[in-house]
């Protein structure tokens, strides 16, 4: 009777032969006294045959059926179940029982198709392959007893194919539809939607079944445009980025599975570029319109809105790109100072001009309410003469016209702040300034280009008044001395907000037109002099 003995049972048997079934195996033909007689290995190849048809002999076809791949059975068959009393001329002899050393490798059936088997899902799946997809994804290829013929992970870079249109094995076609990123499923294929009877003429055997152990990385279709998902949008939004806008941004670029590959907040400085001018990939300009100061949204990038197929740094090629962003502000090159009025005095008749004296308090912020600046908190008003330069552009013209008591809110654009370059460790460049001011006194200047006037007449002897010592020559302590006493009593003004002896010395110097330090009568004019000379000699 025939006699099979089970060997080795793999733990694992999700399916066993059954007639009709196409089976690839190895095996040793030997004779009761050991005489080998044949043996698959030899060859180098697995013995391909359909069990339960007639094309073994009768006991091989029993003894395969209920066998597991990777299972090893020792079969024993008698010579009616064999070869009988007529043998194999110059191979078996009559009447021989044979002993067959059998290793099952391979199992499918004409009727089967594709098996899907997910073993992990993502929580959230948006989106999943459908036919004319471009996918990218690593994948283990084995055969069915777990013999690695390939794998992408060794080459360390995906596989990167178009779905359903016949780039791929019709199995693989089939097997890739409805993943999700991030998805992982085993993909078994029989030979038929596989590589058929003649294999791919190198790792691939004919009639081989494949599994492929795949995680979906990337996904997108060649129609895609991008994707934005809004995650937090201010109450508030006054105005939104326009072609043209320039805009500083922090972002987390990443691929589709969550692979960092760039962030902003890890050099610690926003990313600043024009919107819609092309300074960035055509997917971030689109993506960048119509948001507001302090707004977060998710930008998904198809590649051919990225950095196409050929990738750059550490982005791969065809990579759809996920960019996580957080408007800090942005501003356009027209923008002038905007101010609002948030409180007015109802005496306000004294409205500040050039060359006044200011004394103000000041909360300086960005656009994203990160603050700057506060003379509050050092407990000091900030003084200037207005106009002079002594703050930037932005600010003198937001100082103008203001009355005593008034707030204001003033919006500064960078190229009427600090530019940019910004203010290293203070502010940052090319960044939007917001100034909340209150005016806290105000001292009325002096008529521009004057730095000193007279509140009354002026003595007609005026050169001899100030050469005290009469020896037709002024010096600057003499000089310096006699504008002291004129402010001191009233009669004159100095231009506020300046230091005294600066003034004094350019006074001094301005008169001294030989510039050898000493002033003489014909060198000294008043001021309406020096200007009808002039109007004079034209």
């Amino acid at each position: 009777e025939l006699d099979v003995e089970r060997r080795f049972v793999p733990e694992s048997c999700p399916r066993a032969v059954r007639p009709g079934d196409f089976v690839r195996y190895h095996y040793l033909g030997a004779f009761p006294d050991g005489t080998r007689f044949d043996s698959s290995y030899d060859r180098g190849s697995t013995f391909n045959v359909f069990v339960g048809k007639g094309q073994l002999i009768a006991g091989m076809d029993k003894a395969l059926v209920g066998m597991c791949v990777n299972e090893r059975r020792f079969v024993k068959i008698p010579p009616k179940l064999a070869y009988g009393s007529e043998g194999v001329p110059g191979v078996i002899p009559p009447n021989a029982v044979l002993h067959f050393d059998v290793l099952l490798i391979d199992l499918w059936n004409s009727e089967d198709e594709v098996q899907v088997e997910t073993y992990f899902k993502p929580e959230k799946c948006p989106r999943t392959v459908q036919v004319s997809d471009f996918v990218r994804y690593h994948y283990n290829g084995t055969f069915l007893d777990g013999t690695l013929f390939d794998s992408s992970h060794n080459r360390m870079r995906t596989y990167d194919t178009y779905v359903g249109i016949g780039w791929l094995i019709p199995g693989m076609d089939q097997g890739l539809l409805g993943m999700c990123v991030g998805e992982k499923r085993i993909i078994t294929i029989p030979p038929f939607l596989a590589y058929g009877e003649d294999g791919d003429g190198k790792e691939i055997p004919g009639q081989a079944s494949l599994v492929f152990d795949v995680v979906l990385l990337d996904l997108h279709n060649p129609k895609d445009g991008i994707a934005i998902e809004n995650q937090l949008v201010p109450e508030s939004c006054e105005r939104r980025s326009q072609t043209g806008d320039f805009i500083r941004y922090h972002y987390n670029g990443t691929l589709l599975d969550g692979t960092l590959f760039d962030s902003s907040y890890s050099r610690n400085r926003t990313y600043d570029t024009y919107v819609g001018k092309g300074y960035v990939i055509a997917g971030m300009d689109e993506g960048l319109l119509g948001v507001c100061t302090g707004e977060k949204r998710r930008i998904i990038i198809p590649p051919h809105l990225g950095y196409g197929e050929e990738g750059r740094g550490k982005i791969p090629g065809s990579a759809v790109l996920v960019f996580d962003i957080h408007v800090v502000d942005f501003h356009n090159p027209s923008d002038s100072v905007s101010i609002t009025v948030n409180y007015k005095p109802s005496n306000c008749t004294v409205l500040s001009k050039k060359g006044d004296y200011l004394k103000y308090h000041y909360n300086a912020s960005l656009l994203d309410g990160t603050l700057l600046d506060s003379t509050h908190s050092l407990g000091k008003t900030y003084n200037i003469v207005l106009g002079s330069g002594q703050v930037v552009v932005g600010m003198d013209m937001g100082l103008q016209d203001m009355c005593v008591g008034e707030r204001r809110t003033v919006v500064i654009p960078p190229h009427l702040g600090y530019g940019e370059d910004g203010v290293e460790g203070e502010v940052p460049g090319s960044a939007v300034l917001v100034f909340d001011i209150e005016l806290l006194e105000l001292v009325s200047g002096l008529p521009e280009g004057y730095m000193f006037v007279w509140n009354g007449e002026v003595s007609p002897n005026l050169f001899e008044e100030i050469d005290q010592n009469h020896d037709g020559e002024v010096l600057l302590e003499e000089f310096s001395e006699y504008i002291q006493t004129q402010v001191d009593t009233g009669k004159g003004k100095l231009a506020p907000g300046f230091d005294f002896e600066k003034i004094v010395q350019n006074m001094f110097t301005n008169q001294d037109r030989d510039g050898n330090g000493k002033v003489t009568a014909e060198e000294f004019k008043l001021k309406d002099q020096e200007a009808k000379e002039e109007h004079d000699e034209l």
